[in-house]
């Protein structure tokens, strides 16, 4: 199983990264891929890379709630380091309007603004998107070419939501622990996305699935998401393992 989306370089494994990373391994995660943030999280993603090497994967973004007045400088800087690295994706990315809507004309641009860094390096992009579909599938709307490959991470939407979303591209959607919880719907987005298109995360540190609901998330939780999935979808662990694994080796081109 690979883990496509955790935070395992921020603060909240300082204390115990290298047992993390352990049970990740003793639980049968074979790869996790880790969405930068801002420009300060890149020296946390080189520093975990330099510690686990081909164990993680990198990526490079701003994610929207660091967008602010002084977003642009930030991609500038970002934009230069797009070479120094094997990156895999270009995010996360995206728009969040959940607790401020202040930013969101920045949010616009900026999205728009690494979308066309996917081009130009020919990597797919992360989408984060809370209270803003509307506004990402604007931007997919007006870009100025064809779109890039990409995953909307963390779905929570509705059927009509991957509906609306795929009128755009043919497009992955992440699943983590929320479709565990007992009063999600995500679970009824299972069978229309199909395995063919889904990809199991956890967005560690945070969303931690039953059984382990309410504690500090982790990589080797996705053993639970895994197989929630195959209950839901009625097929064996090993067809949702396989499926998904085989997702993120394509779209992150990532040698398995």
């Amino acid at each position: 199983m690979i883990d496509s989306h955790a935070h395992i370089y921020c603060d909240a494994f300082d204390d115990d990264r290298d047992q993390v990373i352990a049970r990740a391994r003793e639980t049968g995660v074979r790869h996790i891929i880790m969405p930068n943030e801002n420009l300060e999280s890149l020296l946390r993603l080189k520093a975990v890379r330099d510690a686990y090497g081909d164990y993680v994967s990198l990526t490079i973004g701003l994610h929207p709630e660091d967008v602010d007045g002084d977003f642009a400088s930030k991609l500038a800087t970002m934009h230069k380091m797009l070479a120094d690295e094997p990156w895999v994706a270009v995010g996360e990315v995206g728009i969040d309007l959940y607790w401020d809507k202040t930013w969101r004309e920045q949010q616009l641009e900026a999205l728009d603004t690494q979308l066309h860094w996917c081009v130009e390096k020919d990597i797919p992009f992360i989408m984060h998107c809370r209270d803003g579909l509307d506004e990402c599938l604007w931007v997919l709307d007006n870009f100025d070419g064809p779109l890039p490959r990409g995953v909307f991470h963390s779905f929570t939407g509705t059927v009509q939501d991957v509906e609306a979303v795929r009128r755009h591209g043919d497009f992955y959607f992440g699943v983590n622990g929320i479709v565990t919880f007992k009063k999600s719907a995500v679970k009824e987005i299972l069978p229309v996305v199909g395995l063919d298109r889904l990809l199991l995360e956890t967005d560690s540190p945070y969303l931690a699935p039953v059984p382990n609901r309410g504690k500090r998330n982790e990589s080797a939780n996705i053993p639970h998401i895994c197989r929630f999935v195959a209950e839901q979808l009625g097929v064996p662990v090993e067809t949702v393992s396989e499926a998904t694994d085989r997702n993120v080796a394509d779209l992150f081109r990532i040698e398995l």
